[in-house]
């Protein structure tokens, strides 16, 4: 079937080529080829890529600044045609640290800011209410000592406590100067859902709960969640599964969040447990583009971009109703260039620690390479 292109609004890919071990820093240009060739593959046409601003200098903490650095070096590879995927950026205004407010005023009109959203990962809430979760995930990722990750904590809550409420305040106001979205983030209770909606936020990122999601819809917040939540049949971290809610009609728009083929993969899912493909396919592109303010794509329409995929389906099996591949793509109505899949098998089958993926929902693995890629040459 010919469908638009797809448009991934939150997506942490790049920082993985980034950093494809702990403390590996690979060089910047060819991590951002990787993950913009690895969008590609997978029928993504527009991106808007996820850069934290707000930084922590402490060694332990290792939230390095390096968005400002990287954005220039991104729109440098645009420049030089280098890319195949339309790119946007997408601020993570982290609240608890120490730089956002100057971080983030280095960013202006040349930069492309589409969406802002509001981090909170202040310990004991939101994402990290259970702080033993927060430990698993912090020094897994970190290699922290337990005495590290102690003070790490002790550190989070005193950045909030000193800086939050002149940070969240800071990135409302830079949100406006760019004209971006505004977008709120992991919502565990109607009552942050209201402050949010406040702030004329009309996006909300993974709430972790069914109330959280109940209120965003009854708030007039469209609801955004993670496709790998959605292919695994639950959060890794023990929120709300997306399947609940879109069973129960409070999901509209499905986030690749780190794993870029689980965005075909889902609206190929959700088809199947809405018996509704067009309902499905527009959670990946067409609600995306109203979500983000992109009236000139998301939807076949003479006049719109001419972002187009070809796919095809391949049944899977388990949890994984079925997986998309992708055969032509077309950018502003021309063939793309072939975007062969980056990463290794290792990575698409346990892309972060401790999280399982069922590899017959990667599309761009070994069915992808035997036949389906084979680059269905557009006529």
């Amino acid at each position: 079937m010919l469908i638009p292109g797809l448009i991934e609004l939150h997506t942490d890919n790049l920082e993985r080529h980034i950093q494809p071990r702990p403390r590996v820093d690979w060089p910047h240009a060819a991590a951002i080829l990787a993950h913009d060739g690895e969008l590609a593959s997978t029928g993504i046409t527009t991106v808007f890529d996820a850069m934290r601003v707000g930084s922590i200098p402490a060694k332990t903490a290792r939230c390095p600044k390096n968005a400002r650095g990287l954005a220039s070096e991104l729109w440098a590879l645009r420049d030089a045609g280098a890319l195949r995927t339309n790119h946007y950026l997408h601020l993570r205004a982290e609240v608890c640290s120490e730089t956002l407010i100057a971080e983030i005023e280095e960013f202006g009109a040349d930069d492309r800011v589409g969406i802002v959203s509001l981090m909170d990962h202040t310990p004991g809430q939101r994402q990290f209410s259970d702080i033993s979760k927060m430990r698993m995930h912090v020094q897994g990722k970190h290699s922290m000592t337990d005495g590290q990750f102690d003070d790490h904590v002790t550190n989070l809550k005193g950045l909030r406590a000193r800086f939050g409420d002149a940070h969240e305040a800071g990135a409302v106001a830079a949100a406006k100067r760019f004209g971006a979205v505004l977008a709120s983030h992991e919502s565990t209770t109607a009552e942050p859902v209201a402050t949010s909606s406040g702030y004329g936020i009309r996006l909300a990122e993974f709430p972790t709960t069914a109330e959280a999601a109940r209120a965003c819809h009854d708030h007039g917040l469209k609801v955004m969640m993670g496709a790998p939540n959605l292919i695994r049949g639950g959060s890794h971290s023990g929120n709300v599964a997306a399947r609940d809610l879109a069973e129960q009609g409070k999901l509209d728009i499905v986030s690749s969040d780190y794993v870029p083929s689980a965005l075909m993969s889902s609206a190929f899912l959700l088809a199947d447990l809405w018996d509704d493909v067009p309902r499905a396919i527009a959670t990946v592109n067409a609600n995306r583009a109203e979500a983000a303010v992109l009236r000139d794509r998301g939807r076949i329409v003479e006049g719109l971009h001419g972002d187009l995929v070809r796919v095809g389906r391949v049944q899977a099996h388990r949890s994984c109703a079925a997986s998309g591949a992708t055969g032509g793509r077309w950018g502003r109505g021309r063939p793309a260039r072939h975007a062969p899949v980056a990463g290794c098998l290792e990575h698409h089958v346990a892309p972060r620690r401790g999280r399982g993926f069922e590899t017959a929902c990667q599309g761009s693995l070994k069915t992808l390479e035997k036949g389906v890629s084979k680059r269905l040459a557009p006529r």
